[in-house]
């Protein structure tokens, strides 16, 4: 078998006249066969066995055990000829009514039939997007729940890999609560293939977008599966974790269980990665889970850490989560107790321009504040502010002069910046933020002066 002289035209010959025209027994050996070569036969080989095949698995005739082998033989074969060069067929096998037959089979088989049945079915909806749309469209998703319902042999991690791939149908995701499905997915993050659990995970954030289902998935535990995942995945797991515990994440109740289940230790490695996708990942979902001090706190930490020992992407993404927490109430002490400031002005010393930019935008809102203004210029931020507003880079020249002008609008630091005062791009920076404030001003005043009626004027009534 698989001998490289093998004349696969003459060996598809006996094999369809096997089939065609030999006993029972005879059949099932030869298919048996083709099953054990299949790894070795040329594809074409293979794709003119596939209609035979799918004829022997629609028979309708069962008129003995011996029939059934043919059928379980078929299948079998299908299932390795689907699994061969990376799936190539396995698109073909189901358009040509295999599936059809394999979901018709399910409700007659036993046991061993059932298996094979089920991998055949995972292989299929493994490769392809069309054989999964054929499998939801033909009962396929009741007939693996219902399954799962009852099934608690080796068949169940199968089932839970047919219905991770289900549920990247958008059709699917619709039904699945309904049918009492998401119990299952949130199980398939945490069994199967690796492979498997990253769709899980993906599903479940596509789901997550909606409040019922985020509150279904949260009370069925899905927390500790995901942040499993995220630790133990390889970095393209790791991106869908991550994303998808960031949507959990994005409802206020769910801050403290996502932070408390080990999620923030896994964010700073994700923004100290390689892919500038797990950067954004980590910085929006960093910006959530600060919204509670107690995180902002182990958060600061992280950042501090990362400033101190990363290279200049993860620098700059670093620095860029302080400027959002920056902005932060309660986060504005965390930061100066962090240790993060001197480090920021030593970075603000450096030649990456992107590092630079933003440092200097974490620097100008924490200027805001009149402490972090006083551990500023004890880091000596003032000097290097003002060599900044003649930089080439425009936004460096924007957030110098905006930290400055919070120092000169302080008694007590005032001093400190007057050389900056003359300084043309200081002076355009003061004339943008006076407008911006009068602008603010006149809001508020429009909006103090309206009564209820006129806010809550519904222009549809009129």
């Amino acid at each position: 078998m698989g001998n490289p002289d093998t004349n696969w035209e003459e060996a598809f010959n006996r094999f369809e006249q096997a089939v065609v025209s030999g006993s029972e027994a005879l059949q099932v050996k030869a298919i048996t066969k083709l099953a054990r070569v299949s790894k070795f036969a040329p594809q074409d080989i293979l794709a003119a066995t596939i209609p035979i095949l799918a004829r022997l698995l629609g028979e309708n005739n069962f008129s003995g055990n011996l029939t059934r082998s043919i059928q379980q033989a078929a299948a079998y074969c299908l299932k390795q000829i689907a699994s061969q060069a990376d799936g190539a067929l396995a698109t073909e096998i189901g358009q040509s009514g295999v599936i059809n037959s394999v979901l018709r089979l399910f409700p007659q088989s036993d046991d061993s039939f059932r298996t094979i049945l089920v991998k055949c079915l995972r292989v299929f909806v493994t490769f392809g997007n069309e054989n999964r749309v054929i499998v939801a469209r033909n009962g396929g998703l009741e007939i693996v729940i219902h399954l799962l319902n009852s099934c608690n042999d080796g068949t169940r991690r199968y089932l839970l890999e047919i219905l991770s791939a289900l549920a990247l149908l958008r059709e699917v995701r619709r039904i699945l609560i309904c049918l009492g499905g998401l119990r299952y997915l949130v199980e398939a993050v945490s069994f199967g293939s690796m492979v498997s659990r990253e769709r899980a995970c993906q599903a479940i954030g596509l789901l997550a977008v909606t409040g019922r289902a985020r509150r279904l998935l949260v009370e069925l535990g899905v927390i500790p599966g995901l942040v499993e995942l995220f630790h133990i995945g390889d970095w393209t797991t790791k991106l869908v974790a991550g994303n998808t515990l960031g949507v959990i994440a994005a409802h206020v109740e769910y801050i403290r269980p996502v932070a408390e289940a080990g999620a923030i230790p896994l964010y700073a490695e994700l923004l100290q990665g390689p892919d500038s996708t797990g950067k954004e990942i980590s910085e929006d979902v960093f910006c959530i889970l600060a919204v509670s001090e107690a995180n902002a706190n182990a958060i600061a930490e992280h950042l501090v850490r990362i400033l101190r020992e990363g290279d200049n992407e993860a620098n700059a993404a670093a620095a860029d989560v302080l400027w959002d927490l920056a902005g932060y109430k309660h986060s504005v002490p965390v930061i100066r107790n962090s240790g993060a400031i001197p480090i920021l002005v030593n970075l603000l010393r450096g030649e990456n321009d992107e590092v630079r930019e933003k440092v200097s935008g974490a620097i100008a809102q924490l200027s805001y504040n009149e402490a972090d203004r006083v551990a500023l210029a004890d880091a000596g931020a003032v000097p290097i502010m003002i060599e900044l507003l003649h930089d080439e880079s425009e936004e460096l020249r924007d957030n110098a002069a905006e930290s400055l002008i919070n120092f000169s609008e302080d008694p007590l630091q005032h001093e400190r910046i007057s050389e900056a005062i003359g300084i043309p791009s200081f002076q355009s920076m003061q004339s943008r933020l006076t407008r911006i404030r009068a602008s603010d001003d006149l809001m508020a005043r429009s909006m103090s002066r309206m009564s209820i009626e006129q806010l809550t004027w519904d222009p549809d009534l009129v």
